[in-house]
């Protein structure tokens, strides 16, 4: 559906949002549930040097929990010098925020950024119908993974320390293998049916 020549009425929103002086956001609903929401948290003034095999512990610890409590499951992330990027896809169309699941991120990773700081406000693109097929989905998953690649950072995508997945009780896995996204789609099925099972049950 379009509004006003053409545009669509969520895009029409991150238009009324920018016109506040804020990051053009979406309304909440378009956070919950089953969304699919492509994550990119941004140091303040582009700080570096907190991008370190100490950080993405931490990272991976705060994301697993984030996960948990707030039914998602993450098939990318990627830690930049100065941003990071995530995808986030709800399991649960009830219960999943994924607003409040960033901000949850955000402050208990701050102490392990200090003395860098976050960016105000994360950036977010909630991902159409079309980009949720598997094929696309995949491919932008790949155009995130490919990330250090285009900055100069490796010559292969997949020797890049600072990238994975977090699929709560799936520690093995890995986005570098051929079988990945097979898998994942798996798993994320599965998931999805146990949260239906749960709330038909309660």
């Amino acid at each position: 559906m379009t509004i006003d020549g053409g545009i669509r009425s969520h895009e029409r929103e991150r238009v009324d949002a920018a016109s506040k002086g804020h990051l053009p956001r979406l309304t909440p609903e378009h956070y919950r549930g089953r969304a699919f929401v492509h994550w990119t948290l941004t140091t303040e003034d582009r700080a570096t040097g907190w991008l370190t095999p100490e950080f993405h512990d931490h990272w991976r610890y705060i994301l697993l929990h984030a996960c948990a409590r707030y039914d998602l499951i993450c098939p990318a992330y990627v830690l930049m010098p100065d941003h990071i990027h995530l995808l986030w896809l709800g399991l649960n169309k009830n219960g999943s925020d994924q607003r409040i699941a960033v901000e949850f991120l955000r402050k208990h990773l701050r102490a392990h950024l200090a003395p860098a700081e976050w960016q105000h406000q994360a950036h977010d693109h909630v991902l159409r119908d079309e980009e949720r097929a598997h094929g696309a989905f995949a491919a932008v998953a790949q155009y995130l993974f490919e990330n250090p690649l285009r900055a100069g950072l490796v010559s292969r995508w997949e020797t890049y320390p600072y990238c994975g997945q977090t699929a709560p009780g799936y520690p093995d896995l890995d986005p570098k293998d051929q079988d990945y996204w097979p898998l994942f789609w798996r798993i994320y099925n599965k998931q999805i049916e146990a949260h239906a099972a749960t709330r038909s049950r309660s």
